[in-house]
């Protein structure tokens, strides 16, 4: 960016970088990013996930429509609705999933085995009934692969609708490399390509649903207030960014009306047009500091290696 630019410039980013920080506070998650030295993690600096999560409007929105998509899976949504405290604390559940991906992503390997033990721990722990009788359990396989594809295909969407052309060979790397994620929390089958992902979602269609608790689930997604200047604008833009993102068989599904899809598609536009001023407001972030214990300049992670 030209100097004059970036002069001009400063006063936005530092609002964006005010209210990213007011959204997710930094250091609440007791995870150790720079130590010790030369630990890759899981990932490491020449990974796709590594350049892929680095972007944040793209996981912000991404996550945001992964949970969307979600609500559409009975069994999944079941876990959620009868075991977290969604209702109450949206803003923390959305935190602390952050954190898992973040950590999960650039800590070093000690504490990405911690993390991935401790929600193993969490998921053996939350089983139940549907209100039509069928059992579910958070450590399913085939919950965890619905969750886990849901998640990198949300994050995957974001980088490439608002930050980065996204080739096809990059997204099958991508998948590939992030599946090990949802493998080691013990998801099965977990398609490693795009064609791979879209032949999932397309088996997945017959047993997905768009019920009470799924409206539910998105009232008060869409009522959610995170502790920031502007908090309903804020949510409006992100949640239209998320919702661009859905495919379209989603979109049906979720008896999206002609009036939010085109809010959808201006956010889309709005958060596109502001990618860089966020990369450029958080140029000290986990993927920063993952860098640094590397001994490699954040810079590596601007291309596709």
């Amino acid at each position: 960016m030209p100097p004059l630019l970036q002069r001009l410039s400063r006063p936005v980013t530092a609002h964006i970088r005010r209210w990213v920080l007011g959204a997710f506070p930094r250091g609440q998650s007791g995870i150790d990013y720079d130590q010790p030295l030369g630990d890759p993690g899981w990932f490491g600096p020449h990974s796709v996930t590594w350049r892929v999560h680095s972007e944040f409007p793209g996981m912000l929105a991404g996550g945001l429509c992964a949970l969307m998509l979600q609500t559409l899976h009975p069994l999944a949504l079941a876990g959620v609705y009868d075991h977290s405290n969604f209702r109450d604390d949206l803003v923390g559940r959305l935190r602390r999933t952050t954190a898992f991906v973040a950590g999960t992503s650039y800590a070093p390997h000690a504490e990405v085995d911690a993390l991935v033990a401790k929600v193993k721990r969490i998921h053996a722990q939350v089983r139940g009934q549907t209100p039509d009788g069928r059992v579910y359990s958070a450590d399913d396989p085939a919950l965890l692969t619905w969750v886990h594809v849901t998640e990198a295909y949300g994050f995957l969407q974001g980088c490439r609708r608002y930050c980065r052309k996204v080739p096809v060979a990059i997204a099958d790397q991508y998948y590939g490399e992030y599946k090990r994620v949802a493998e080691a929390l013990g998801a099965t089958g977990v398609p490693a390509t795009e064609a791979e992902v879209d032949a999932y979602f397309a088996r997945q269609l017959p047993q997905l649903r768009f019920d009470a608790r799924s409206r539910e689930v998105l009232a008060v997604l869409s009522g959610i207030r995170l502790p920031v200047p502007m908090a309903g604008l804020s949510r409006e833009l992100f949640l239209g960014a998320g919702a661009a993102l859905l495919p379209d068989w989603a979109e049906a599904m979720l008896e999206r009306s002609t009036v939010q899809r085109a809010q959808a598609r201006t956010s889309a536009r709005v958060l596109r047009a502001m990618a860089p001023l966020f990369r450029r407001a958080l140029q000290d972030g986990l993927a920063t500091r993952a860098c640094t214990r590397m001994g490699v300049p954040m810079s590596v992670l601007a291309e596709w290696a």
